[in-house]
C-alpha cells in the first residue's frame, strides 16, 4: 500500500458522526495531536488505523484504498471527457484522494445530464425532429452494467442464499442436475419438461407449474436455467428489493436487472462461493482446470471469478469482458477499479482481440494503461454452433484480467517477468479518451484536443484523415 493521505475523509467521517477530535482519537487509541496531523495530511493513514476504523465504526477499508481511488478517477475521467476543457490526471487524482464526495457528486451530475440528454432525444424523435441534444443515450443495459459495477459485481445476499440451498439440497458438482430437478419438484411442485429446440431457452407456466427447457441446451445450460427459475421462485422478494436503486431509472432497466440478479444467483448455485474460492486458490486460478472440477465452461468460470469479493473471504479481484469480432462488448464486469471507458470504446492492441486469430488457445498479456497501472490479461475464444448446417453460430473472445500485483497468484504468470516495464504492452481505454498521441493504432484524436500537424514535415498522421 502506498502512502495514503486521507485527511479530508477523516474529517468528514468525524463530522458525520458528530465527534470531536479528542473523541475520535480516543476511539482509535491514538493521541489527539496524531489525529490532527492525519487530518491535516501531515502524516499518512496507516493500515492499523484503517483496521481500527473498521472495527470501531464498521467502515469498509476499501473506501480508503488505492483501488477505490482509481475507480473514482476512471469514472471522473469519463464524466469530464465531454466537458470541452482538458483536466490533467493529477488534478483528478488530487480530487479523488482528498474530496471523494465532490468527485462522486460530479459523476452523479454527469449521469443526470446524460439522462436529460436521453429524454431530450426521445422527445425529439417523437416530434419528428432530426436533431438530438447529445451523442449518446444511456440504455437500460448500461444502467444495469452500472448497477453491478457499483457493487463490485458481488451480491452477498444471493451468494449466501445459493450456498444455503446448495447445502440443503445436498448438491455436488456432478449431481447438480438431478439434485435441482428433485429440489424443484419437492420444494415447489415444479416439473421439468424438455421440448424441441427453439429460440426460447426457458419458459415457466405458473398455472401448471411446468418449467419448459429447450432440447438444444446442454446439461450444464439446463442446470443454469433451472437455477435461474429457482431464483424467481425462492428469492423474488430479495431480488425486487435490490432493484429499487436510483441507478436503475426506468422499468426496462429494472426488469433487466432482475434477470441479471437471477443469473447471478444461478452462477452462485452452480459454483458455490466457499467451495469455488477454495478450489480456485488451490489450482492457482487455472480456468480450464476449474471447469473440469465443476463441470462448466470457460466463460462460466471467468464470470464467477469476477464476483469473488466477499469482505471476509476475497479472491483475486478480476475484470471480465466478452467481446465479438466487431469489437462489441456484450458483457463487462469489474470486481475492482478497472473498466474500459463508456466514451472511448476499446483498444486494438488489447490481447483479447488477438484471440480470434488463435481460436481455443489461451493467450496472455501484460498491459499498461496510460495512467501507469499495469495488468495481466488472459484471453480465449468460446464458440457454439448454430444447431444445424448453414445456421450461423456464436463466437466470442473472453478476457479475464487483474492488477499486476495479484498476478503472481495466477498460473498464467509463470514464465513472465512481472517486474520488467518493457514487457508491458501500452494499451488505452479507447481513442476518444486515450492520451497516447504517438500510438500507431490511433483512429482519431482525443475528445477536445487537436493534434499538431505540420504539412511541411513527413511525419505520419496517426489516424485517418481521408
Amino acid at each position: 500500500m502506498r502512502k495514503a493521505y486521507m485527511g479530508v475523509r477523516l474529517r468528514r467521517l468525524r463530522e458525520e458522526r458528530n465527534l470531536k477530535q479528542v473523541e475520535l482519537a480516543q476511539a482509535l487509541g491514538i493521541s489527539a495531536s496524531y489525529l490532527n496531523q492525519l487530518e491535516q495530511n501531515q502524516r499518512p493513514l496507516t493500515v492499523p488505523i484503517l483496521l481500527k476504523l473498521n472495527a470501531v465504526f464498521g467502515i469498509d477499508v476499501q473506501l480508503f484504498s488505492e483501488d477505490e481511488e482509481a475507480r473514482l478517477i476512471t469514472d471522473m475521467r469519463d464524466a469530464v471527457a465531454e466537458g470541452g476543457e482538458s483536466i490533467a490526471l493529477a488534478e483528478l487524482r488530487e480530487l479523488a484522494a482528498n474530496m471523494p464526495a465532490v468527485g462522486r457528486t460530479l459523476i452523479a451530475l454527469h449521469r443526470r445530464y446524460r439522462d436529460a440528454v436521453e429524454r431530450g432525444d426521445v422527445m425529439a424523435a417523437q416530434l419528428g425532429d432530426d436533431w438530438t441534444l447529445g451523442t449518446r443515450v444511456r440504455q437500460p443495459f448500461e444502467q444495469v452494467r452500472d448497477f453491478f459495477y457499483a457493487r463490485r459485481n458481488h451480491v452477498e445476499v444471493l451468494d449466501e442464499a445459493a450456498e444455503r440451498i446448495y447445502r440443503d439440497a445436498g448438491l455436488s458438482p456432478r449431481t447438480i442436475h438431478a439434485g435441482l430437478v428433485a429440489w424443484l419438484r419437492g420444494k415447489h411442485g415444479v416439473e421439468l419438461a424438455v421440448g424441441e429446440a427453439g429460440p426460447v431457452q426457458r419458459s415457466y407456466d405458473p398455472a401448471t407449474r411446468l418449467l419448459h427447457l429447450s432440447a438444444g441446451l446442454t446439461l450444464g445450460q439446463q442446470v443454469f436455467q433451472m437455477a435461474t427459475q429457482l431464483a424467481f421462485l425462492e428469492l423474488d422478494e430479495a431480488i425486487g428489493t435490490l432493484t429499487v436503486d436510483p441507478i436503475l431509472i426506468d422499468d426496462e432497466a429494472r426488469r433487466l436487472a432482475r434477470i441479471g440478479l437471477a443469473n447471478y444467483f444461478a452462477g452462485a448455485l452452480v459454483l458455490p462461493y466457499g467451495d469455488f474460492l477454495a478450489a480456485a486458490e488451490a489450482e492457482h486460478y487455472d480456468i480450464e482446470r476449474l471447469g473440469e472440477i465443476f463441470g462448466v465452461g470457460f466463460e462460466t468460470v471467468c464470470h464467477r471469478l469476477s464476483t469473488l469479493q466477499r469482505p471476509s473471504a476475497r479472491g483475486v479481484p478480476f475484470f471480465f469482458v466478452r467481446v465479438d469480432r466487431a469489437g462489441n462488448i456484450s458483457k463487462r464486469q469489474s470486481a475492482t477499479d478497472f473498466h474500459f471507458s463508456r466514451v472511448g470504446g476499446t483498444c486494438p492492441l488489447w490481447k483479447v482481440y488477438e484471440a480470434f486469430a488463435q481460436p481455443g488457445r489461451v493467450l496472455r498479456q501484460i498491459a499498461q494503461m496510460p495512467d501507469g497501472r499495469t495488468y495481466l490479461w488472459v484471453a480465449r475464444t468460446v464458440m457454439s454452433s448454430g444447431g444445424a448446417f448453414g445456421k450461423p453460430g456464436k463466437t466470442f473472445a473472453i478476457g479475464l484480467g487483474c492488477d499486476i500485483r495479484h498476478a503472481g497468484q495466477l498460473v498464467y504468470s509463470r514464465g513472465l517477468d512481472l517486474s520488467d516495464p518493457a514487457a508491458a504492452t501500452p494499451i488505452g481505454a479507447g481513442c476518444k479518451v486515450c492520451e497516447r498521441p504517438a500510438c500507431p493504432q490511433r483512429a482519431f484524436p482525443p475528445i477536445g484536443r487537436a493534434l499538431a500537424i505540420d504539412e511541411n514535415r513527413a511525419a505520419p498522421v496517426p489516424y485517418p484523415v481521408a
